[in-house]
């Protein structure tokens, strides 16, 4: 009788071969993620609105304003006129003025808001009662722009505070009406600007500094850095993120500058405060230029976009060469 033999208690069984598992490329196992999950378009009905939303309130009014720029338009009546538009911008003074303003706008916007929101938040950062202090410094960017406006309406005109308290401490000299006569007019209206939005600017640079490793101040420290040395090399270089992002706000608000300045002067007077921003306001919706108010507000735009693009791409050089 024939049988099959069977292994000897206590030697050992033959090894199976093990099975080899495929190893899949990142591409193929997102793809494979991609079929448990649905196809890319079946998020497109969610993302509809969105699309929507955006479309009609940004892209489609950007090429109207594209397309109207091109025409003689008083809102009624229009009729083609090219490039006509754009070369009025260039015989036009108060289009210069405008463009002058705008530009003070922007650089007393760089200097004052945002370096006034430094050196507080660097101040008050190690402070008893610094966060008291942040508080009060923030509280008049919690008032609206209309709000401010107004109080600052009540202290510049000619009898007003700040007058009245130049006069009352001797210094008549020094009063003068102060929304009245350019550029003093847009340099009040600047001051006026900065007690209101230094206090953001406070609270984002306040959130940097809290964001530095405090293992590297100590350090900083026992190096022997204090001071301006403590600021130059460790603080202002751990607030770089937060700086872009600041001035880069700043930069843009400075550009739309618009409800301060209609409730203080509403441009003027004889429009010699206007912004890019109201002149395009004044010539689209109270005289019915609405070719040349397009035409505004497209070089508006132009600008805005360049300078944003350009600081944003020599802030962050490296992200600009990994999209490369």
């Amino acid at each position: 009788m024939t049988g099959t033999a069977t292994p000897a208690r206590g030697t050992a069984k033959p090894a199976r071969p093990r099975r080899r598992v495929p190893t899949r490329t990142p591409h193929q196992a997102a793809r494979a993620g991609g079929s448990r999950l649905g196809s890319p378009l079946a998020a497109l009905p969610w993302a509809l609105p969105a699309f929507a939303f955006v479309g009609v309130l940004f892209v489609y009014p950007f090429f109207r304003s594209v397309y109207g720029s091109f025409f003689e338009d008083n809102g009624f009546t229009s009729s083609f006129t090219g490039l006509d538009n754009y070369a009025r911008l260039a015989d036009d003074p108060i289009f210069g003025r405008s463009v002058l303003n705008t530009l003070m706008w922007v650089g007393g916007t760089l200097l004052l808001p945002v370096l006034a929101g430094l050196l507080i938040a660097v101040a008050t950062h190690r402070m008893r009662f610094g966060a008291a202090a942040q508080l009060i410094i923030v509280l008049p960017y919690a008032i609206s722009a209309t709000a401010t406006a107004v109080v600052w309406y009540f202290m510049l005109t000619s009898e007003g505070a700040v007058n009245q308290v130049l006069r009352g401490i001797g210094l008549d000299g020094l009063a003068r009406p102060w929304l009245l006569e350019w550029p003093q007019n847009t340099l009040s209206m600047i001051v006026a600007s900065t007690w209101q939005a230094t206090g953001l600017n406070v609270v984002l640079f306040a959130i940097g500094l809290r964001a530095i490793p405090r293992e590297t101040v100590e350090a900083a420290e026992l190096d022997g850095a204090s001071g301006w040395r403590m600021f130059r090399h460790i603080t202002l270089p751990g607030l770089r993120a937060v700086t872009v992002v600041v001035v880069g706000m700043a930069v843009v608000n400075s550009f739309k500058a618009f409800d301060m300045i209609w409730i203080l002067t509403q441009g003027g007077p004889s429009r010699s405060s206007e912004t890019l921003a109201l002149s395009m306001y004044r010539e689209t919706f109270r005289l019915f230029h609405v070719g040349y108010g397009s035409a505004i507000a497209l070089v508006l735009t132009v600008i805005v976009v360049a300078s944003s693009w350009l600081y944003l791409r020599r802030q962050m050089p490296d992200a600009h060469t990994a999209q490369s």
